[in-house]
């Protein structure tokens, strides 16, 4: 069908030149359909998307209950997970678009950054199908699928416009982007120790709350969001005097993230305590660290826009992904942010819906859409990259014939 697949310079395509020609390509009469695979941490995802802003299907298999017992990601565990539950969700999700797996016409996987081991399973299952079948395949990058998540969700007419900031945080990054294209992304601001997921889970767990279905940051969200009640929770409730300690914001005035200050502050009041803290100190702590956290947060994207504004590039979105980016708090608390630093010249704040924020395989398929549409496909044997900085997505522009000789 496709002959043989070579791969081409593809990468600086402006989003609405993509997204218009995306709704007019067709394959046999039909948009594009994409199968896309993501296994990069703790999820096993599939879902299949298409040219036309359709998602089909969007199957994710959780692994809380296996890693809950270890306070946090085990990687063989995760990976014996994934080698479990792929085929289910790829079956799953072909049922649920109510496609013949030869029905599609790319295939897509998780190329990096995330847990190689995990990695590994998404990547031998997407190539293994595209080599089978003779399909197209194209690795991903995994942030800038966070980043590009917008583009497919978001109504037409209040689509992200390049350039826009893009503030990703997760379990395994913290980064404010400029984002100039589709695969075109400069580095403004990352952590320098960990990242605000993490740190995040980790308090958590030193909390000792229980994950339920959302995992640790959603469980620290929602004990911070219930009221408080009644219960004396320790003999150490009767003496708590309701004060907690004051949590640095690191790095004031600087474009750099650091959480493991608020993170160990944290620590060694609970080790001074003796773990022996009530549920209103417990809560008391655990609201001013997600403060301290959303705080820091929101300094670093105020220097990012004045940063934007002082080399003379306008910035009218902001887009924010990421599984921390579901917290309903810091998305209420960058609102309040954006509109303090900017009173006079909106900045629309743009948030995938809450189920697209934490790790799927429907941001994997919709940013290999424009590859796929542009002919620019990978080999079966290319290599994952369990570390990879997304500027070097960049590559140098060349033009690419669609069908009829127009330029996208």
């Amino acid at each position: 069908m496709y002959g043989i697949f070579r791969a081409r310079t593809v990468r600086h395509i402006p989003a609405s030149a993509c997204l218009q020609h995306s709704l007019s390509v067709r394959v046999k009469g039909r948009a594009f359909t994409v199968l896309a695979i993501e296994s990069s941490a703790d999820d096993t995802c599939a879902a299949v998307v298409t040219s036309d802003r359709k998602i089909l299907a969007n199957v994710v298999i959780k692994q809380n209950s296996y890693h809950e017992a270890y306070g946090g990601i085990h990687p063989y565990v995760a990976i014996g997970a994934h080698q479990k539950n792929m085929p289910f969700a790829v079956s799953r999700a072909l049922a649920e678009a109510n496609l013949a797996v030869t029905d599609v016409d790319g295939i897509a996987f998780t190329r990096g950054p995330g847990i190689g081991g995990c990695l590994s399973v998404g990547s031998n299952a997407a190539k293994t199908l595209a080599a089978a079948l003779h399909k197209p395949l194209v690795g991903v990058h995994h942030m800038q699928a966070h980043a590009l998540t917008p583009l497919l969700t978001t109504p037409p007419a209040e689509l992200p416009e390049f350039p826009f900031l893009t503030l990703l945080v997760s379990g395994g990054h913290t980064l404010l982007l400029l984002a100039r294209g589709l695969a075109d992304f400069r580095i403004l601001a990352t952590t320098l120790d960990e990242s605000a997921g993490r740190a995040i889970d980790k308090v958590s767990r030193l909390l000792a709350l229980p994950w339920a279905q959302g995992g640790p940051g959603a469980a620290l969200e929602r004990f911070c969001a219930e009221a408080d009640g009644e219960e004396a929770g320790s003999v150490s409730e009767g003496a708590w005097d309701g004060s907690v300690p004051s949590l640095p914001q690191a790095m004031r005035g600087r474009l750099a993230f650091s959480f493991t200050g608020p993170h160990s502050t944290v620590e060694r009041y609970l080790h001074a305590r003796g773990g022996a803290v009530g549920t209103r100190e417990k809560r008391a702590l655990a609201r001013a660290f997600q403060r301290a956290t959303v705080g820091q947060l929101e300094e670093k994207l105020g220097l990012a826009l004045a940063q934007c504004r002082r080399e003379g590039v306008c910035v009218r979105h902001v887009v924010v992904s990421g599984g921390v980016a579901s917290n309903m708090f810091l998305r209420e608390r960058l609102r309040v942010c954006l509109d303090t630093i900017s009173p006079d010249e909106h900045v629309a704040l743009v948030f995938p819906p809450p189920a697209l924020c934490t790790d799927n395989a429907v941001m994997i398929a919709w940013a290999a859409m424009y590859r796929f549409l542009a002919g620019d496909f990978d080999d079966y044997s290319v290599e994952l990259r369990v570390k990879w900085n997304i500027e070097e997505l960049s590559v140098p522009v060349t033009d690419v014939a669609s069908e009829g000789g127009a330029k996208v």
